[in-house]
């Protein structure tokens, strides 16, 4: 059984593209365009070749050399009453699919928890296109997010405002509707790590995707590093304590349990 069939639909979609409709497929773009660079100058171009490769690197690395996710590093300060978060993870999956990860993941039970009584942790509702100029779309996603206090649970709807941009692989996110909450907002960004360079590129450090296939001699694994920041500040009077220490904690801890079942469907994906 697919843990994850729609997105298992996305991969073969990629990898079996007609080369006379799509001779080359950049990651940052959704169009046949000339070479994209990220905003540290390095390459990430993938043709169909090259995705179908590293579902066959990541699948036999898992063998040989499997790949660890630490768990996501979460600094937090507070200043005038808006929490702020910064993240730092990695996922041993492709940048393309991250992305794809995190801005749709509405295609199986990624964020089922057994802890929640068998629900979604996060569940999607719905996703809307609102505007779309070539790589950068806004769109509206509404969202579910499970609950539980005491003897009670439920659920709060979450209605999101994102802006995505498959050029860079960023995001832009602010809340529409929320309950509890004045401020939910963010951004998050992926970018390639070449998780096999120490083991095959000896002392030569690639500083992109052309100098790894190189050093590595085309067998070397592309992981991501994804750094976030997130924004969220509640309504009166739950700003104020107790309120406010409860809302805090709550918000945090889903955030890092959210991150970590994406890590865990990225392990799902390679093995």
């Amino acid at each position: 059984m697919k843990v994850f069939p729609g997105f298992g639909g996305w991969i073969n979609q990629n990898i079996q593209k007609s080369p006379k409709a799509e001779s080359k497929r950049s990651v940052n773009a959704d169009t046949n365009s000339e070479s994209e660079k990220d905003r540290n100058n390095q390459e990430q171009n993938y043709d169909q070749e090259d995705m179908k490769k590293q579902l066959e690197l990541w699948s036999a690395g898992e063998k040989t050399h499997p790949w660890y996710d630490a768990p996501p590093k979460v600094k937090v300060t507070t200043k005038k009453g808006l929490c702020h978060m910064n993240i730092e993870m990695t996922l041993g999956w492709i940048p393309d699919g991250v992305f794809e990860l995190f801005t749709n993941p509405n295609d199986g039970p990624l964020f089922f928890d057994m802890n929640k009584h068998g629900r979604q942790l996060l569940e999607y509702k719905s996703r809307k296109v609102l505007k779309k100029d070539g790589p950068r779309q806004i769109v509206k996603v509404k969202q579910a997010l499970a609950w539980d206090f005491l003897w009670w649970s439920g659920s709060i709807p979450i209605e999101l405002i994102v802006d995505e941009n498959k050029k860079d692989f960023t995001a832009k996110y602010k809340k529409q509707k929320m309950m509890f909450m004045k401020v939910f907002q963010g951004s998050y960004k992926v970018e390639p790590l070449y998780a096999d360079s120490v083991r095959l590129c000896k002392h030569m450090d690639p500083k992109s995707l052309q100098e790894y296939k190189t050093c590595s001699g085309g067998q070397g694994r592309i992981a991501s590093k994804v750094t976030m920041d997130q924004y969220f500040q509640p309504y009166p009077p739950f700003n104020m304590p107790p309120f406010s220490w409860f809302i805090r904690n709550i918000t945090i801890n889903t955030t890092k349990t959210l991150l970590k079942m994406l890590q865990h469907g990225s392990v799902v994906l390679r093995e």
